[in-house]
């Protein structure tokens, strides 16, 4: 084997075990630190259990979501672009006649992030969005 074709072979599976090494980390986020911010923000509409049945339903014209069921509903993959336009406003919907409570200001502070939806498409986002987007990937149910 020559040089050449010896280097190239070397590179080519230097790439590749980098490349497995970038898929079998875990995505960015904390868990703990994405609970607890849903605990703070989320919950009067969301619930406890991110289940939709927050205190606050009773008055909203459209329920809130059931978090829960994220993947389950967009064909088993968590859709972490929606998620992130809906909580950072760039989505916006409306949920008792006026836009979803837009938490632009607390998720678009901190330190910066970078997502990768199912796709690989980066998506920029900042350290306390991708802790609440941890907590609600390790929500998410198997079943339909």
């Amino acid at each position: 084997m020559t040089i050449r074709r010896f280097a190239g072979a070397a590179l080519v599976a230097l790439g590749m075990g980098m490349a497995a090494q970038a898929d079998d980390l875990p995505p960015p986020g904390d868990a703990e630190a994405g609970k607890a911010l849903f605990a703070r923000y989320c919950t009067a509409c969301h619930g406890e259990d991110a289940d939709g049945d927050g205190p606050m339903r009773p008055v909203l014209v459209i329920g809130p979501t059931d978090l829960r069921r994220l993947a389950v509903e967009n064909d088993g993959v968590f859709p972490l672009r929606r998620v992130i336009w809906r909580i950072d406003g760039r989505d916006p919907v409306l949920s008792h006649g006026s836009m979803m409570p837009v938490y632009g200001e607390v998720f678009g502070a901190g330190p910066p992030e970078t997502l990768r939806a199912a796709t690989g498409q980066p998506i920029m986002t900042t350290e306390p969005m991708a802790d609440l987007v941890a907590y609600l990937r390790g929500l998410q149910v198997r079943q339909p």
